[in-house]
């Protein structure tokens, strides 16, 4: 990645920004589908809850740019466009529709995405020519007997695969999309931390995908609910100790706000979800 394009992200991208609470950013919810399973994801629509998965509703890509006016007249601070759900943004084209209507409007704007990663490596070059310039992949393990215990299916190119299989093939596709990105792009790896299921592998999985060229590192406490709603999240000692491990290859994120896919304003000043023009609630499962 051209430095200066780092630079640029890293000063004035609300969630990499040294200046906290001066830029603003919008959610796009328009990934109506998701292509894999994990265990401790429930997507939802409600007005209520702080997390990703959650939206008030989807909109249409063809409506990304009227979306973007609507936020920058609540919020005139936003400087990125991001598309986080609810869905995976890039299990169909809805994404990409929606960031190409965005870039015809406003040329300006930084584009953001945050995916799986399963088809990240077929959509590689199209999101860099759109210039989408930060992507989060969410890699919560790099070893497949640990992986299946998080997603339980995968579904790709019209087959469902399940256990290692599926795992399998969701880590190869990581790093193969990770690799195709990184020279061009600022990538950011999500992992949710599971105590006793990927608790002591955070290390292993920070080499790996600093190894592939991704630049920053989030750890994301447990949020227990659907499978793993039994489980304990993890403690601030584990996350600190998680956070520790990974930094010894790759710089640790520590301001994340888990945003909803509506969210706009200003991470951890201001809201607006809510004053936005309100979407239908409707979710494809396939």
């Amino acid at each position: 990645m051209a430095e200066s394009l780092f630079e640029k992200v890293s000063m004035t991208h609300p969630c990499f920004a040294r200046e906290k609470g001066r830029y603003g950013r919008v959610h796009l919810p328009v990934a109506s589908r998701c292509n894999i399973q994990c265990r401790f994801c429930r997507r939802d629509f409600n007005r209520v809850e702080d997390r990703p998965g959650v939206a008030r509703g989807l909109i249409k890509p063809f409506d990304a740019a009227e979306r973007v006016d609507e936020a920058l007249r609540l919020c005139p601070a936003i400087t990125v466009v991001g598309i986080a759900g609810p869905g995976d943004p890039l299990a169909s084209g809805e994404a990409i529709a929606a960031f190409e209507r965005v870039r015809e409007v406003h040329p300006e704007i930084m584009l953001c995405l945050s995916t799986n990663g399963l088809m990240l490596p077929d959509y590689a070059a199209r999101l860099i020519e759109i210039g989408v310039s930060s992507i989060t992949v969410t890699v919560n393990a790099v070893d497949p007997d640990i992986l299946h215990k998080i997603v339980s299916r995968v579904a790709f190119r019209g087959v469902t695969y399940k256990g290692t299989d599926g795992a399998k093939i969701l880590i190869e596709r990581q790093l193969e999309g990770i690799r195709a990105v990184s020279k061009s792009a600022m990538v950011k790896i999500n992992t949710v931390l599971i105590p006793g299921v990927n608790d002591g592998h955070i290390a292993l999985t920070a080499k790996t995908v600093a190894d592939a060229g991704a630049r920053m590192y989030n750890i994301i406490p447990l949020i227990p609910q659907h499978e793993f709603a039994s489980f304990p999240p993890p403690g601030c000692a584990d996350v600190e100790r998680a956070r520790a491990e990974a930094g010894r290859y790759i710089d640790v994120f520590r301001h994340c706000k888990h945003c909803r896919a509506d969210a706009c304003g200003i991470p951890g000043v201001s809201e607006f979800a809510s004053e936005l023009s309100a979407a239908p609630e409707t979710f494809s499962h396939g």
